[in-house]
């Protein structure tokens, strides 16, 4: 028997390959004579520039880190092995909240300054495509100081450049004080280059469904300081429109990533992609779907989301397309997980039993995870 295990990493515990490993001790112990392909996965997000590796030539960079241009942080960037011109770019490499203690944790703070420094490393190796996956960010800065690091100029209403973090590379404190916006100066290469956002993120720049709202708290916001944020990232829709007469508001994914899916589309005029198609693509996952017999996948929390661009998402469609079976390992369950159930999804698990703490638990005790996958790879094999 063919067995594919393709899971994303547990966040907060395990990477994807650790997980996959996991995985397939368990299966082994369940049945030591099935054959195992392993192939980590990634949505766009953390781990994505880890998963490609093999199809990457990896290069490192110093750039500014989230708390400006005097920290400096070694960011990787890589480029394909078959495409020379395309780069792929982890934007938490450079700004990722991993890379803030969590005493500085305050996205009014925090630059993506960073970023734009690994997108001209990128276009210095004649790269002509650049694919950047976004997501674990610390910030929401709208891409501002990615755009600043690129050459464009951001003003008050006084018609002077904002000052507001100019020195360490603009940041969420920086948005209110924007009135206009000058792409002048953009670095030329620009132009003639092609962006793709690779996300799972659908969420808009604002409101309560928006950046501000539902990702800030997590980096380290307070509510007023979510109320801040929010505005300023009204006030920057306003000055593109004002600016540049582009409408960003309701663009499905401008909330990536602290408002950098926007300030990507509006700068460099990207198009955002799903994430876990892209790396799917990238690694042939259907190749290895259609030669197995079930596909094992999981990631750290399923719910509602799962089904909206989430790495298990799209496993799950391509296990449809070819008639395979799936069994999902997961690390807790949330609301509307079962939305993810459909015709090939035969087993849900859920590796949590109920843990208050699943995730701490996990990582003092991984025998877990291949308990739970030997048990779910049993029950599925006796229910055939």
């Amino acid at each position: 028997m063919k067995v594919l295990i393709c899971p994303d990493s547990f966040k907060g515990t395990f990477s994807a390959s650790r997980i996959s490993e996991l995985i397939a001790q368990g299966i082994k112990r369940a049945d030591p004579q099935v054959h195992i392909q392993r192939i980590p996965l990634a949505d766009g997000g953390e781990g994505t520039l880890t998963v490609l590796s093999s199809w990457l030539h990896m290069y490192r960079k110093k750039v500014s880190g989230p708390l400006g241009r005097k920290s400096k942080v070694s960011a990787r960037f890589g480029i394909m092995k078959k495409e020379p011109s395309t780069a792929v770019i982890e934007t938490a490499e450079a700004m990722g909240l991993h890379l803030v203690p969590e005493d500085k944790r305050n996205p009014l703070n925090t630059t993506t300054f960073g970023v734009g420094e690994l997108m001209k490393a990128a276009l210095d190796k004649n790269c002509t495509k650049i694919v950047l996956g976004i997501g674990g960010s610390s910030t929401t800065d709208a891409g501002m100081g990615m755009a600043q690091a690129l050459g464009v100029k951001f003003f008050d209403k006084a018609q002077q450049e904002i000052q507001v973090a100019k020195k360490e590379g603009y940041s969420g404190a920086s948005l209110a004080e924007l009135y206009s916006i000058d792409c002048s100066g953009l670095d030329s290469r620009i132009k003639d280059s092609q962006f793709l956002v690779a996300s799972d993120v659908r969420n808009p720049l604002y409101g309560r469904k928006g950046a501000a709202y539902v990702y800030a708290p997590q980096k380290g916001a307070s509510a007023s300081q979510v109320t801040l944020l929010d505005k300023g990232l009204r006030n920057f829709a306003r000055a593109v429109k004002r600016s540049l007469h582009m409408e960003i508001a309701d663009g499905q994914g401008a909330g990536a990533a602290g408002g950098l899916g926007a300030g990507l589309t509006v700068f460099l005029g990207a198009e955002i992609i799903s994430g876990i198609d892209f790396v799917m693509q990238v690694l042939q996952l259907e190749k290895f779907v259609k030669q197995s017999d079930v596909i094992i996948t999981g990631e750290g929390r399923i719910d509602a989301q799962t089904v909206a661009g989430k790495t298990i998402s799209g496993v799950v469609s391509a296990a449809e397309k070819f008639h395979k079976p799936v069994i999902v390992v997961a690390g807790s369950l949330g609301l509307g997980y079962e939305k993810i159930r459909n015709n090939q999804v035969s087993i849900i698990e859920d590796a949590s039993r109920g843990l208050r703490r699943p995730l701490t638990y996990f990582k003092n005790h991984p025998e877990l995870i291949q308990e739970v996958a030997s048990n779910a790879f049993t029950r599925w094999r006796d229910s055939r």
